[in-house]
Order: C-alpha cells, then structure tokens, then sequence
C-alpha cells in the first residue's frame, strides 16, 4: 500500500464509534448467562461486578474511560538496544559452587550478578567467588548481613579487588549500603573513591512481610529520605547522594499493579528529590525489581516458572533498569543449574524474542495504568506521609506503627487467599496430590519469608490423610460439577477422594462404599432433596462418623439433611480442611 493510498484509508467510521453504555449492554449479557447478573440488574452494575479491590482500598476497573482524572506518563528508563539488566543472585552455598554459578549465568545471558553473603559466603570469600569475573564488565551488586560491620567489610574486600585488579568496577557496580544500618556513610565514601554506587533501598524487605504496593512504595520513600537526610549531613550534596543509591522492589505476578507501582515510584522520588532542591537530572530513580518470593510455591514449584515469567515482563513493561528472576525452584532451597537457567532465560526471551525492551513505557498513555498510577502514587505518598508523621522510618519501626498496618494487611490477605478469593494455582486451587517434589539443598532463605500459600502448604506438610469417601448421587454429568469442586477442595489440604462414580440410587452409593469415617455428598439440589436424607442414615449406619454436604445447605434447609458441615464457593476452606483432617484422624 503507497503512502497515498494509507492517507486515504479509513481505520474507523461512524459505525465503530460507541459509548459506554453499549459495552455495559454487552458485557451486562454476558454477566446474565454466567450467574453474576439477574435480568433485573441494571446494565450499568457491570463496573461493580467486573471491577477488583486491591490490599491498599484501590480499584482496579475492567475498562478504562479517558476522563479529566487521567494522568500523565512518569518518567521511564528506556532500554531499546540491549533490554534491561539481567541480574541473576548468588547466595551461596559456599565459594565454589557460587563461583561456578557466577560464570554459567554471565556466560549465558546475564550481565551482572546480585551477590548476597551471610549463607555460607563471607567478605574473605570475595576473590574465590569472582574468580574469572571481569568486574570492569559485569557490574557486582553487594548484599552483606547488618551488623558486626558485615557490610562495611564486605564493601572494603571488594574495594580491594577491584585495587588488585587495577580495575574500575563496571557502572552499576553497588557496595549494598543499608540506610537503616551502621556503616552508611564509610560504605558510600568508599563508593564514591571506587567510582560506584553505595546503596540500595531495599523496599522487598516489608513485602517479603507482607506489606501491600502503597506500603512498599510509602517505605521506600522513608528510607530514601532517611539516606538523603545522613549523606547531607555528611557534607555530600544532594545530588552527590542521589547519584549514589539504587532502589529494590517486588514484582508479583499482579501484571498491571506492578507496573503501575514502578511508575509510580519513579513520580514519588522525583518528587521527594525536587522537594529536596535536586536538580531534575538527579531526580531519576535507578530500579532493581525482583521476581516476589512471596508468591512463589513450595508445592507444585513448576507453576513459580509462569509466575515469575508474568512478573518479570511487568517488571520490564514498567520500566525497571535490572531485573532479577528468582529460580523456579527456589522455596525448596538451594536453586538447581536447571533452575537459573531458566530464569536467566526468561528475561533473555522477553528481550531478544518477545522485544518487551523495545518501547519506553508501552503501558504510558493507557488509562486504566495511568489512573492505577495515580491512585498508587497518591496511596503510597499517604504511607510515607504516616511514617514521617510518627518521626521517621527508624521510629516508625521502633514504636510498631508501620508494622501493625502491615499485619492488617496480612490478615486481609489471608482471608481472601483461606477463601480462595484469592487463588494460588497448585495449592489451594487444581493441587497435584501426587507431585513428587525435586530434592534442593536445604537453605535459611528458603524459609525466612512466610509464602502466601503457607498456611495450605502446612497442610501438605502432614502426614498423608485417609480418604474422603465421595458419594457421589446420579450421573455423571449430574454430579460431576460438585464433585469436582469438593475434589479440588479437599486435595488442596492434602486429602485424596475415592468416588462412588454414577449411582442411581442409596445401595449403588452403599455398595461402593468401604467404611471411611468421613464422606462427602455431592449432586444436584433435587437429588438432595429426593434420597438425601435417606442416604446419609444409611453411610451413618454403614459406620461413617462425619459426613460433609457439597454446596449450600440453607437451599435445603439444614433440618432436612443432617449433614455434619458443608463446603462451597466461598467457604474459609483453611478451616474446613483442618476441620476435616481431625475427623479423618
């Protein structure tokens, strides 16, 4: 087609042009057949229904509208010719084997290295870790225990390599300064003589605890002011001190709150540097996203490979200067070679095959991001407006202030996930009762954060419970709606089924029946109601000590059947499996 041709061409007419109240009309049908509407509602219901809460109070529509409201793009970090930093960590579990995976990542894709010391590493060990190296290409980042001068040793034993060597570390080398820690100041004195970064505002320290996006964004924002606020009385410049830290945060498998959260956290710290008189060249924010360890699985580890490739690309779709991938198999210990393979690569495939690092900002100009943006930016200012308010993130800590939120927002989110409002694929939802895990090397990271599915998986970790006897009423297409739904219930905590299969009657469900303590209806209302009660006096009879109705007994009216417990969409499935597990016992 000839450029004369293209301006000619029509894209769109009278006829493609529709207002908000068509895609209500449609989308209201759909809702209709689905359940989720009655043919009374209004059309208009559809935002509420379509609609999502985060853990901050923030929603998330199904479509956005551009309005008054909408809000401009934040600055970015473009990476069009080479994608973003591929930074894989180290963390042990002793020199050699940290040094042979050292050279496997940078030999196949990365090009930097996160090295965490404390597990089985210490600053002695540097050399014999970056053994074959070049640390004038691969930038180091330092990640050293607080305390006992861990850091400031470990950031001196690097200076002295790079003295050694005679060479200048790589640009966006960083000796890991802690802020919050003693030695802040004589770390970064030793950066600015290396030529490197000093410190890193690790935000991943309260969401690895559970904090939500605008407590993540609210703390970063308190501890940066806190390090702005000690290098300037140190006599560095504002700017000299901005030049000089790097900031870290969670990406979770949440796409478009994880974008919005980088964005907004680029907006926040240029503002906090320009209420600080910086000059709008320093105002940029250097982001280091990590793949959330928190949402990762112990049980079925295969799925943390579709999380974290959905975490890594909102990573870089939000505009993050390195990322880092956390192996699949990481909350079972130590990462195996296959592990940081594949977590090396998915950043490579995003990058070289996906072309994710092309575009600066892609998600800039869409309004339903712009305005999740907005609403992060305005929540997280309010979080560091509260810690400062209490004196500062040191006192914010001390008094319990800011970890009491966290903990509310803990108890939100363990509600929705004990619900299953908030599913986790291969733990409380579709588990894989006979998975054989992988064997990996046991390691305290694997266990110091409180995964989401903690509490499920603590149910796994329990000794194999008998099975639920599954009685089954009708067909199979009759019951098999039910029954599947308790099956996927019962399997996420840990307890198998065996299943009558069709029945017709009370002595086809009594004739597959094999005297297991504890059994579960599962049919149509009008089977219920035609040989329900018949049939749980004979399992009664027949020896079955706990017997569990599948959906909603007050449809019934719980008089009419005497069930001992029920289970249906919506149930606090946490308390209904340990409800079970101790009848089954």
């Amino acid at each position: 087609m000839t450029g004369p041709e293209l301006d000619r061409l029509e894209l769109a007419s009278d006829a493609d042009q529709h207002a908000a109240s068509d895609w209500e009309k449609i989308a209201a049908a759909v809702l209709r057949k689905s359940g989720r509407l009655t043919d009374t509602d209004p059309d208009s219901l559809v935002w509420e229904k379509l609609s999502r809460t985060t853990l901050d109070g923030i929603t998330v529509a199904p479509l956005g509208v551009p309005s008054e409201h909408a809000v401009a793009r934040g600055p970015v970090t473009g990476h069009a010719e080479t994608g973003w930093d591929i930074r894989p960590q180290l963390a042990g579990p002793d020199p050699k084997s940290a040094n042979q995976a050292a050279l496997a990542d940078l030999e196949n894709g990365a090009t930097s290295l996160w090295l965490t010391l404390g597990e089985g590493l210490g600053p002695a060990d540097l050399e014999a870790v970056l053994e074959g190296v070049y640390v004038d290409l691969a930038p180091v980042v330092l990640d050293a225990p607080t305390g006992s001068g861990g850091r400031v040793a470990a950031a001196e034993a690097y200076v002295a390599l790079l003295r050694d060597r005679e060479v200048a570390p790589a640009e966006g080398t960083n000796l890991g300064a802690d802020p919050l820690a003693d030695g802040l100041v004589e770390i970064v004195g030793l950066a600015r003589e290396a030529g490197c970064l000093g410190a890193v505002v690790d935000a991943t320290a309260v969401h690895d605890q559970g904090a939500s996006d605008a407590q993540e964004l609210g703390y970063s924002l308190a501890v940066g002011a806190a390090y702005l606020r000690a290098l300037v009385d140190s006599g560095l410049s504002v700017d000299e001190a901005l030049g000089l830290v790097e900031f870290r945060y969670a990406a979770t498998a949440e796409q478009f709150p994880t974008i919005a959260k980088l964005r907004a956290a680029r907006q926040l710290w240029a503002r906090v540097a320009q209420l600080s008189s910086a000059s709008e060249d320093a105002r940029v924010q250097r982001q280091h996203v990590v793949t959330s360890r928190p949402m990762m699985s112990k049980y079925d580890p295969w799925v943390n490979m579709l999380r974290v490739t959905v975490a890594a690309f909102a990573a870089g779709v939000g505009g993050a200067d390195a990322v880092t991938v956390l192996p699949f198999d990481s909350a079972l210990g130590v990462p195996d070679a296959f592990g940081r393979r594949i977590a090396r690569n998915t950043s490579s495939l995003l990058i070289a095959e996906s072309h994710v690092a092309k575009v600066a900002d892609p998600a800039g100009g869409s309004y339903a991001v712009e305005r999740l943006t907005d609403d992060l930016a305005r929540a997280g200012w309010a979080e560091f407006g509260r810690i400062e308010a209490a004196g500062g993130i040191v006192a914010a800590l001390a008094d319990g202030s800011l970890a009491a939120r966290i903990s509310e927002v803990v108890s939100r989110r363990d509600t929705e996930i004990a619900r299953r409002k908030r599913p986790l694929t291969g733990v409380s939802e579709f588990p894989n009762l006979g998975e054989a895990l992988p064997a990996r090397a046991a390691t305290p990271a694997a266990d110091a954060v409180r995964r989401y599915g903690a509490p499920f998986e603590a149910l796994r970790d329990e000794p194999a419970a008998a099975p639920v006897f599954l009685a089954t009423m009708g067909t199979v297409a009759a019951h098999t709606a039910r029954a599947t739904f308790a099956s996927n219930l019962f399997a996420a905590g840990g307890i198998a089924v065996d299943a009558a299969g069709a029945t017709a009657d009370v002595a086809a469900v009594i004739a597959a029946y094999s005297g297991q303590a504890v059994v579960c209806l599962a049919g149509t209302d009008a089977a219920y109601a035609e040989w329900g009660s018949d049939l749980v006096a004979a399992l009664r009879d027949a020896g079955a000590r706990h017997i569990i109705l599948a959906g909603l007994p007050s449809s019934l009216g719980r008089g009419e059947i005497a069930v001992d417990d029920s289970c249906a969409v919506g149930v606090d499935a946490l308390a209904f499996l340990t409800r079970t597990r101790e009848h089954l016992s």
